[in-house]
């Protein structure tokens, strides 16, 4: 089983700040320090790191909401956030989201690649096409390009990235004090890349990174969506209201994979995961519907509209929701079609839920918690769990206290670091040869 743990860069969910045992120091290192400890005491494999280039305004225009109630604001810059988590261990993988849709190739190539050498090969990257109006206002542009486009620009944006970091090969230095040869240059290489939205010379200004390319996440959930991370990702990121809907997901996931050419298991699927423990399930729901009682409307009604970018102020609160054919994130919006459809919920209602929603089903003392995670990975839904918290970081050390001991006691997760040195190694993924990017990018792979 692999662990990651899903957190942000400012306050926890929509009021995890709230909650009586979170701490407040997002704004400091030493915030995010303690967690890393925490984690790789732990034996995690990752920390990862989501991210947004705005201040939601998707409630009402508006982004007194989400300012008011903290959600989806502030978000610190994740790479600094990371490079600080990395700083104090050494075997957590740590990962940054980086949206395609506003930054460029070479700088995210190159970023990425010192990280890995900086860290010995524990770097990743969630790859994003970003999802709210907001964000493309703060980069001249009114609204989002249409879903096709922005995927077609990261495609582009892979290929791009992945040449770059293929344009050394793994031994161009020699660093001859005796000749004065520090390098081969004849195993370095422009990549001269034209396409439909970058121009990009190269050769990166970095030696390619320890991991090949750094662990690249995705969270796909449109078919197009499916497609790219299927092609790309080494771990998909996913979020599922119900055991049969993640068993579903993980079946076609890896047979995209294998149609694409790759192999199923070199692709690792983390289904989102709430963990809220107690004594027994009776202590746990107790902490669970405290938690629950400090979500207003508003503030879930703020959470949900930033996810699916639509402003939900246009319905009736004391309607049901209406079908909404173009959202922003397509993964949660299915999650609270089936919840909310299920439960025959109001849109007051489902902001009310999703405010605290707990994905996974995972409520309940440690033992309970260790047999769902092995049901999941039993049925054919998981390779392991993303850990969302509550509030932080005292939920994540619960799991590290309570849940992880119970795991190893059962053979179903590490005792300590053996794997090897790097991320992918953690992971039981292969590091990819100079020239992978030809196996995965669109214009050379083709769906049969």
């Amino acid at each position: 089983m692999h662990l990651a743990a899903f957190m942000n860069a400012g306050p926890q969910g929509t009021v995890g700040w709230r909650h009586p045992e979170a701490g407040d120091g997002f704004l400091s290192g030493a915030h995010y320090a303690r967690i890393a400890r925490v984690l790789e005491d732990a034996c995690f494999d990752m920390v990862f790191i989501p991210d947004a280039m705005a201040v939601p305004r998707s409630l009402g225009n508006s982004f007194e909401p989400a300012v008011k109630w903290g959600s989806g604001t502030p978000r610190l810059d994740p790479m600094p956030v990371i490079t600080t988590m990395a700083a104090v261990t050494t075997n957590l993988g740590v990962a940054a989201t980086m949206s395609t849709g506003y930054q460029e190739p070479y700088n995210v190539a190159r970023n990425l690649a010192t990280l890995d050498h900086l860290t010995a090969g524990r770097a990743g990257w969630n790859v994003v096409t970003s999802f709210q109006d907001a964000e493309a206002q703060n980069f001249g542009q009114d609204k989002l390009p249409e879903r096709a486009e922005r995927y077609r620009r990261a495609e582009e944006f892979l290929e791009v990235s992945t040449r770059l970091w293929d344009s050394w090969s793994d031994d161009v230095l020699i660093r001859d004090k005796a000749t004065g040869v520090f390098g081969r240059p004849e195993e370095v290489e422009a990549i001269d890349h034209e396409g439909d939205f970058f121009r990009v010379q190269g050769p990166l200004s970095v030696p390619r990174p320890p991991q090949g390319y750094p662990v690249i996440i995705q969270a796909g959930a449109s078919p197009a969506g499916r497609d790219f991370a299927s092609r790309w990702a080494d771990v998909i990121f996913c979020s599922h209201e119900s055991l049969a809907s993640a068993i579903d997901f993980y079946a076609d996931i890896k047979q995209r994979a294998a149609s694409f050419g790759r192999d199923p298991s070199q692709v690792r699927i983390l289904p989102a995961a709430t963990v809220v423990v107690g004594t027994d399930v009776r202590d746990a729901m107790a902490k669970h519907e405290a938690f629950a009682d400090l979500v207003s409307v508003e503030a879930g009604l703020s959470r949900l509209a930033y996810h699916v970018n639509v402003d939900l102020t246009k319905y009736d609160l004391d309607g049901p929701l209406p079908s909404l054919e173009v959202v922003g994130v397509e993964g949660h919006y299915r999650e609270v079609v089936e919840f909310a459809e299920r439960e025959k919920l109001t849109v007051a209602e489902i902001g009310r839920w999703y405010g605290a929603r707990t994905e996974g089903n995972m409520i309940g003392s440690a033992r309970d918690i260790a047999d769902t995670m092995e049901q999941w990975m039993r049925e054919g839904a998981a390779d392991g769990f993303m850990i969302q918290a509550t509030h932080v970081p005292g939920a994540f050390e619960d799991v590290a206290r309570e849940v992880v001991p119970e795991l190893q006691r059962r053979g179903l997760f590490r005792t300590s670091y053996t794997e090897g040195e790097t991320l992918r190694d953690r992971l039981g993924l292969n590091r990819p040869e100079r020239g992978e990017w030809r196996n995965r990018a669109a214009s050379v792979v083709k769906k049969p």
